[in-house]
């Protein structure tokens, strides 16, 4: 299983992603370092300044009551004993152990900072000059912040920064999206419009390759289906001449008079498949029907009137089919299996892997080589003795060709039992 995406698309959104996180870190470290540490230290120095401001004429233990009411009269700086001072509120101080080591270090002596916030955000000090007293010190501007704000403002950031590098990415993808889909098409004999050229410098130089691409595979393909067509004419001209002459010959000669007739069947034959192969119904547009009703029409148009053939249709799925070279399809398999076998042949259908539908045509022959299986997908590939070398070998060729256009797929493999079994497997979406 991997976990980093795999799309352009995903790993960019990924890379904003951690470097928003990245950024969002070092600011925090830096606005630690160099903000809030120095105005803490600042803070810390003022706070001991003041406490040595308060005993700067302190030579015992007593403190004048009339100049510490004056002194926090003048300066808001109250020094009280332990027993005044829970009273005042230091029992609900939080002790600071870090600003106690700063204090303790800028006062010479062992020192203790608390905190307390109610109307007014109070330093509790306990001086090293005088352990049995406590200096209250109120700041203003301090109090506790709320972070909610600045919370807040850094999601709006990081969401805005995720969606318009999503929204980036997007608008990069989309042609690159059109670009396959229309590489799909031509790979299945369609030629779609050619493509609108947009998006970056590099997506336009490929989109304009591909549309050239694409024109020039469609005269390539018009011209073959032009040069065949012209071939198959100036051929079926001599051959129906050649027929003619065989019709005047005398009884006599009826033996000689079957084998050029055979041969001519077999030339059309030929010419038949050539023409099936190179047009592969690439302007029958896909309609949705009912698989089974295809094929039992098909059964029953090509079984001869000896020979049987079983038909078992289950679940009878609608999917999107080229009827006309679907037929053309199942109708190869059929002819071949009543061409190289005497047995019994079985035609079924349904779905499989809730995702496929399938038609299957099963034989009782000698099967064929596993090595030439996939070999004789090939066009003028012919099987081996086994199952005959009869015609032009374009016959799974052309059925591969046909299957390829709906994005299936067909797979030949030998019945333990004995015979071949050739299925197409057809997606119910496509």
């Amino acid at each position: 299983m991997k976990i980093l995406p795999r799309s352009a698309f995903g790993q960019t959104v990924l890379l904003l992603g951690v470097l928003l996180m990245i950024n969002q870190v070092v600011s925090f470290i830096s606005v630690s370092l160099y903000i809030i540490q120095p105005s803490t230290q600042q803070i810390n120095e003022l706070l001991a300044k003041q406490v040595r401001v308060v005993f700067i004429d302190i030579k015992d233990a007593e403190l004048s009551p009339a100049m510490a009411e004056a002194f926090q009269r003048e300066t808001g700086i109250g020094v009280y004993r332990e027993r005044d001072a829970m009273q005042l509120g230091l029992q609900d101080a939080v002790f600071l152990e870090f600003r106690s080591s700063q204090m303790s270090e800028l006062l010479d002596g062992p020192a203790e900072v608390r905190i307390s916030q109610g109307e007014e955000y109070l330093f509790w000090i306990r001086p090293p000059q005088m352990p049995s007293l406590w200096v209250k010190i109120p700041l203003t501007g301090l109090e506790e912040a709320n972070f909610s704000p600045l919370l807040l403002f850094l999601v709006i950031l990081s969401v805005l920064s995720v969606a318009g590098g999503w929204i980036f990415v997007r608008q990069l993808n989309r042609p690159l999206q059109s670009l396959q889909h229309a590489a799909e098409e031509v790979g299945r004999g369609d030629f779609p419009e050619p493509l609108a050229e947009v998006g970056t410098s590099e997506i336009v130089a490929v989109t304009q390759a591909f549309n050239h691409m694409s024109k020039g595979i469609k005269q390539l393909e018009e011209d073959r289906n032009l040069l065949m067509a012209g071939i198959s004419h100036d051929l079926r001209t001599p051959l129906t001449r050649i027929r003619l002459c065989s019709e005047m010959m005398s009884a006599e000669d009826d033996f000689l008079k079957e084998g050029i007739e055979s041969d001519i069947d077999d030339m059309n034959s030929i010419i038949d498949q050539f023409i099936d192969y190179i047009r592969h119904d690439s302007k029958d547009k896909a309609e949705i029907a009912e698989l089974n009703v295809l094929v039992e029409d098909v059964v029953q148009a090509e079984t001869p009137t000896d020979r049987v053939v079983k038909f078992t249709g289950h679940q009878s799925p609608q999917l999107p089919l080229r009827y006309i070279a679907v037929k053309r399809a199942i109708a190869n398999l059929i002819q071949n299996a009543i061409r190289y076998t005497d047995g019994k042949i079985t035609v079924e259908t349904g779905i499989e892997d809730k995702h496929n539908a399938y038609v299957s045509v099963s034989d009782e022959g000698s099967g064929i080589d596993e090595a030439d299986i996939e070999r004789l997908f090939q066009p003028f590939t012919q099987g081996d003795k086994a199952r005959g070398t009869e015609g032009s070998g374009l016959g799974l060729a052309i059925i591969k060709r046909i299957v390829d256009t709906h994005g299936g797929s067909v797979v030949l493999r030998n019945i333990e039992t004995g015979g071949l079994q050739a299925k197409i497997i057809l997606p119910l979406k496509h």
